[in-house]
């Protein structure tokens, strides 16, 4: 069975563990049957002996089809990585939920895609990045009583995201560790207004303001301070025409959002000052999680 499942772009700004997006960059993985445990990894984390031998996908499918069947048996996964580890785009998600999907069809039994959510829940406790990569396209999501609440909206041909991916590694449980205990009222009250302002524009196909709507004052700069670089990305790329400019996940990738026929312009100009970056220009992905016959 083939198991596939996009890149995504979590918070955007304001929305904190709440929104997110998918991107149409995948991670696949072909899991068979076989007499003897084995491994194979093409693109990232290929020459990686950790991902081998302490993969996470397996330790969670093994998890999970156990649960499932009360048995182990053996299986050969062969994975072909494209999302970059470690860089805010949602590697640890996209691994979780195909990990928790490939499990139940490989025990023959049926789970919506609600299911794997909530049960991916369980290992990734913030909503933003498992619930684009399970649904697709921008979704805004709240946990209630240990359950994923959300709502979906297709994302259009005529807006692309330009993502600049810097070849820097950040940890997202020590970036999150430099964040504060507390926020004041009116931090709090900053970045409710634009959380809900930046969803309102995007149900409604209204883009103009989403450069007010997409601030922040919880985690972007105290992040962005671990690559200076990034507040410069941010100015050029906003400069440049991009409609939001925000910090992916907990970085070091950056996100912006951008009509399509002014992609190729901003992605021309952040790599004109950022050669030593990678920048992709990628559509939304709509489809989310997919499953198949190999």
């Amino acid at each position: 069975m083939f198991f596939s499942v996009p890149a995504t772009s979590a918070n955007m700004g304001p929305g904190f563990d709440t929104l997110g997006v998918a991107l149409s960059l995948r991670n696949e993985v072909d899991v068979k049957r076989s007499k003897f445990f084995s491994v194979s990894i093409r693109g990232e984390g290929k020459n990686s002996a950790r991902m081998k031998s302490g993969n996470i996908f397996v330790s969670i499918f093994n998890e999970q089809y156990k649960n499932i069947t009360g048995k182990k048996e053996s299986f050969r996964f062969e994975f072909a990585n494209n999302i970059p580890i470690s860089r805010g785009l949602g590697s640890s998600s996209a691994t979780i939920i195909s990990a928790v999907k490939a499990a139940y069809e490989m025990a023959g039994v049926e789970i919506s895609k609600e299911k794997v959510l909530n049960i991916a829940l369980t290992y990734e406790p913030h909503p933003d990045n498992i619930t684009p990569a399970v649904f697709g396209g921008f979704n805004v999501a709240v946990v209630e009583n240990s359950r994923v609440f959300s709502i979906k909206k297709d994302m259009p041909d005529t807006l692309k995201a330009v993502v600049v991916i810097p070849n820097v590694h950040m940890s997202t449980n020590h970036s999150r560790g430099a964040l504060p205990k507390k926020y004041s009222k009116e931090e709090a009250v900053y970045n409710l207004s634009r959380s809900s302002l930046l969803s309102a524009l995007l149900f409604a196909g209204n883009y103009d303001m989403l450069r007010i709507a997409s601030k922040d004052k919880f985690h972007q700069e105290i992040r962005m301070k671990n690559l200076p670089e990034l507040f410069e990305v941010q100015r050029l790329a906003l400069e440049s025409g991009a409609l939001m400019s925000t910090l992916s996940g907990s970085g070091s990738s950056f996100f912006n959002m951008v009509y399509a026929d002014d992609a190729q312009r901003v992605k021309k100009a952040l790599e004109n000052a950022f050669g030593f970056f990678r920048v992709e220009i990628m559509s939304f992905d709509n489809d989310g999680l997919i499953c198949q016959k190999s």
